[in-house]
């Protein structure tokens, strides 16, 4: 990982899915955004080691405004991930491609009124992109049936929100991605008290249900949960590395490790599903 300020190199194949015309397209249009570098950190951490670098960390950063103080300032979040009939996208970060995407759609509640927001995660090398676009619930399944967006989709126009939900459906339609799995846990995070250039995530409660059209969001946080050894600890800034940040995993002496949430959901239910079946793991990069 780097952590100076030299400029970042968008590899032309980056967009392994899709044309090499329409990565380069796509490239082009996201290069601006690489100029302010976002990284995530992640660990796996006991109950007694989250309270304790809870308290540290708590030094620099103040809870989520989403969180509630009565839940230990922690709220649900549940995910729906797109991935082509033979997961394609699975499959880029099972074979350790270091420039690679995934597309969910992630739900905060279950209300008719609540958006739905169609979210693109990239990962360039070691930085990672997002871009997310809040969508009306009435739109939702008219777009996963592999429809075009519209204006009116969204819930308030702007420009970005726009475009971000048109490249959605780009890519969708270049690997052919519908639903595949529901990925619900619940979130209680950090942030700096008057900016997002750091954030600090303990999620709990991870698990998993194959998607079903009918099914709620809240409704799959029934399904069945990987066995983790411990809770993920996410530590994400924006460029460098604070110094902070830094001790903090020294004094607690943490290891950083591979937590792909969506991939260790599906290698699970395929475990469980198949167990005389030996399935691939992520490759460390």
């Amino acid at each position: 990982m780097h952590e100076g300020g030299e400029p970042v190199v968008v590899p032309s194949h980056w967009t392994y899915t899709l044309r090499r015309s329409e990565g380069e397209k796509l490239a082009m249009t996201f290069a601006h955004r690489i100029q302010r570098r976002r990284f995530e950190l992640k660990y796996i951490v006991d109950e007694r080691s989250a309270r304790a670098i809870r308290d540290f960390a708590c030094a620099y950063l103040t809870p989520d405004k989403h969180g509630k103080r009565s839940q230990n300032y922690a709220y649900p979040i549940c995910s729906l991930y797109l991935d082509s009939p033979q997961l394609t996208l699975y499959r880029a970060t099972v074979d350790g491609h270091r420039n690679r995407f995934k597309l969910r759609i992630r739900f905060y509640d279950d209300s008719p009124q609540a958006p739905a927001y169609f979210e693109i995660k990239r990962r360039v090398d070691a930085v990672i992109l997002k871009e997310r676009a809040a969508v009306r619930r009435t739109s939702l399944l008219r777009l996963l049936d592999g429809h075009w967006p519209k204006r009116s989709d969204l819930t308030d126009y702007d420009a970005d929100s726009h475009d971000a939900l048109q490249r959605f459906c780009d890519l969708r339609h270049s690997v052919r991605a519908e639903g595949q799995v529901f990925v619900s846990y619940t979130r209680e995070a950090y942030v700096p008290p008057n900016d997002n250039s750091v954030r600090l995530n303990f999620d709990r409660e991870l698990s998993v249900s194959n998607y079903q059209r009918a099914m709620a969001p809240t409704n799959s946080r029934r399904g069945f949960h990987p066995r983790l050894g411990g809770l993920v600890l996410e530590l994400k800034f924006t460029d460098r590395f604070p110094t902070w940040m830094r001790d903090m995993v020294r004094i607690f002496n943490l290891e950083r490790r591979r937590v792909p949430k969506y991939v260790t959901c599906v290698r699970s239910l395929r475990e469980r599903q198949f167990p005389s079946q030996p399935v691939k793991q992520a490759v460390e990069i």
